[in-house]
Parts: C-alpha cells; structure tokens; sequence
C-alpha cells in the first residue's frame, strides 16, 4: 500500500497513553494502533526500502526490569533502516536520526584517531558544517564532562573528541503535512542530507565488533 501519513488520531493516540499507561487503555485502542499508527509506519518502511534498505518497528513494549519506572508501554513508535536511520513518531510529532548513536571501545578507539588526525578530523568539520547548513542538527551521545584519557584537553575538536556517538537529528512538531505522503518527502531529504555523516563514520570508524 502507499504510504499516506499518519491521521492526526495518531498523535492523539500517543497523548491519551502518556496519561493513561495501562493494559485497559492499551486493549481498548489496540486495533486503531495496529492500523492507523503501525501501518503507515509499515507503509513508509516499504516506500523507503529500494533506497535505504529493509526496516523494522521497535516493539511498543517497554523493558521494565531495571526501570523505577515500571510504566508498560512505550509512548512513541520507534523503526529503524537496515541502510542507517532512525525514525519515530509521538504526541511531539515526527523525528528522525542518523549515525552512530552508541560506540563499542573499539569504535570510538578509531573514531578518537579519526577526529585527531589532521586530515579527517578536518573532513569531519566540514561534513558536520554542511548539514547543519541544510538545517539537520549533529550532536553527540554520551559525552564526557572533559577530555578522554590520553588525549590533551585543549584540543581544536575537543568538542568532538568527548562524544562517545555521533548522529544527525532533525524533530517536526505536529503539522498538517504529517497526515499526507509530505511526511515521506521529509524523511528523504534528512535521510540524504545525513549521508556525508554516515559516510564518514562508515569509513573511518566502521561496524561494532560481532
């Protein structure tokens, strides 16, 4: 089927289970979740495959186990793409991101190296300048307070050198366009947008260890 955008119960659906996140509330919207709020999602994964490759939808089922917060249901729809790309829906509106959200110690070993060096460290500079030119956010996750050991504090991307992830970011508040195939065109444009990041990141950090 094409994908037409989420109805604006959608974002409803969200606001009504952030104030009330039970197993009642859940049941009784179960079936508009699995077509009105599921399905475009499944809808876009589809239209976006041939370019960024297969997706999946997160369960809506939080892991409570070592959460205070024993609350059973996620109040988002989270997907991810096989080609890179993080996508998700709430009562905020749409979001999307793109990189490497979380580094292994052996990536961010190659990814300190990387922004160091003087040659790609440089390249990396640039490719963050470009996209925040084109309006897409870049920012870290994880980062420390200071310099990671072994490296000097007053460093020209120090900055960058503190990350332990690196990703674009770009969140849309609640519009009319989220209802029509507009919202697809968006994610697109970030998605493309974000590969000099994802580029950079695939060749001078590369894939966790298996």
């Amino acid at each position: 089927m094409t994908f037409r955008g989420w109805p604006a119960e959608a974002l409803e659906f969200y606001e009504g289970l952030a104030a009330d996140n039970s197993k009642t509330y859940w049941t009784k919207h179960l079936e508009f979740y699995e077509t009105r709020v599921r399905g475009p999602m499944e809808e876009l994964l589809a239209a976006l495959e041939p370019e960024f490759g297969p997706g999946k939808i997160f369960r809506p089922y939080r892991d409570v186990r070592f959460s205070k917060d024993k609350s059973p249901y996620k109040t988002h729809l989270g997907a991810w793409l096989n080609a890179g790309g993080y996508l998700q829906l709430s009562a905020d509106g749409l979001a999307a991101g793109s990189g490497y959200y979380q580094m292994d110690p052996a990536q961010l070993d190659r990814y300190r190296r990387a922004v160091v060096d003087d040659r790609t460290g440089a390249e990396l500079t640039e490719v963050i300048a470009r996209i925040e030119k084109a309006g897409f956010g870049v920012q870290g996750h994880g980062t420390l307070k200071t310099a990671p050991r072994g490296y000097p504090k007053d460093h020209p991307r120090i900055e960058l050198l503190r990350h332990k992830g690196l990703i674009t970011w770009k969140e849309w508040p609640p519009a009319a366009w989220l209802g029509t195939a507009a919202a697809q065109k968006k994610i697109v444009d970030f998605l493309r947008g974000s590969l000099p990041l994802r580029h950079w990141l695939d060749d001078h950090v590369g894939p966790p260890a298996a």
